[in-house]
């Protein structure tokens, strides 16, 4: 169900953002030598990215300012949300960091560069094996003497890979344990074990029922589950809502008419542009009017798919019912 551009983005920034997310992330996962150095109460996440619009499908980043041995400075993360990790991660890190720098003093006049400390955030079905330095990437670096290693440039960063993590070992405040989890599992060939997670997590979300957070931050979780899992459907993740909270499997129902209608408006749009393409001689408008069909037509269908009541697929698509009723024949055969 590819609804929206980047779910991982999503999910990543709205979680990380969030200062007591942030600052809990860092009181469990950073190292104790380093975090002592850390002045948690002056975090704030800054809303540029630096990364390169041809791998946003890849990546997502988040800049976190502080005070860091009294010093402004900066955490740097960066999350891989594909399935594989890249054996370039130091490299990419390193360009991001320059162009962090170079936005600090052209853009806010800096004449000091800022401490930038980089993490990386992996949850990838393979285990992470590239080394945590720029070093491990330059050929023969550790063999060079220090007459020479003092001239090429090298840091390390802080990798925190998810995938051999046990759910025993995460660690964290309710929202980043949910987000973890999820992250962890998000991946995982075996259905049952990632549904066994959203069961766990919505339980948790329930800790902070009460809270506008737990609201805004349900509908975050339920659309980046629809759009990274697909193999599993609306009607699975209303089902086990259900015995957790009625209320909130209500409003499952709502997040999956929302997303249809988004999806909806996308294959409108890209209908109409192969519309007009192939209607330019029979003329634009109708080549605009079978583009809007389409769309409608394929919303439809995934909706179906994905268990939605031919009352809800009517009321997002407006399509006639003898429509949807063939379409649901055609799911069928």
């Amino acid at each position: 169900m590819d609804l929206i551009k980047n779910p991982h983005d999503r999910f990543f920034k709205e979680t990380l953002s969030d200062l007591e997310t942030a600052r809990d992330f860092l009181v469990h996962y950073l190292p104790q030598d380093l975090l002592k150095y850390v002045d948690l109460g002056r975090i704030h996440p800054e809303k540029e990215s630096f990364i390169e619009k041809d791998l946003e499908e890849l990546f997502s980043d988040l800049l976190v300012k502080t005070k860091i041995n009294g010093k402004d400075g900066y955490f740097y993360f960066l999350f891989e949300h594909k399935s594989y990790f890249s054996k370039n991660i130091s490299l990419q890190l390193l360009k991001y960091m320059v162009r962090i720098w170079e936005h600090k003093i052209n853009k806010e006049k800096m004449t000091d560069l800022p401490v930038i400390i980089p993490l990386v955030v992996y949850h990838g079905e393979e285990s992470w094996k590239v080394g945590s330095t720029l070093g491990d990437r330059i050929s023969g670096f550790s063999a060079f003497p220090e007459s020479v290693r003092k001239y090429i440039p090298n840091y390390q960063y802080l990798l925190y890979d998810l995938s051999p993590m046990g759910k025993e070992e995460i660690k964290g405040t309710v929202k980043l344990r949910i987000f973890l989890e999820i992250l962890r599992t998000i991946f995982s060939k075996d259905r049952e074990t990632f549904l066994q997670t959203l069961r766990r997590s919505l339980i948790a979300l329930e800790e902070i029922e009460g809270q506008t957070k737990g609201t805004e931050y349900f509908e975050t979780l339920i659309r980046y589950i629809m759009n990274a899992r697909h193999d599993i459907t609306f009607t699975e993740v209303y089902d086990i809502t259900k015995t957790i909270s009625t209320e909130r499997s209500e409003w499952v129902m709502t997040i999956a008419e929302q997303l249809f209608k988004e999806g909806m408006e996308k294959g409108i749009e890209q209908g109409i542009e192969k519309g007009i393409e192939k209607g330019i001689e029979k003329g634009i408008e109708k080549g605009i009017e079978k583009g809007i069909e389409k769309g409608k037509l394929e919303v439809a269908r995934k909706m179906l798919l994905n268990g939605m009541s031919i009352d809800l697929v009517q009321r997002v698509t407006d399509l006639p019912l003898e429509a949807i009723r063939r379409l649901q024949q055609g799911n069928e055969n």
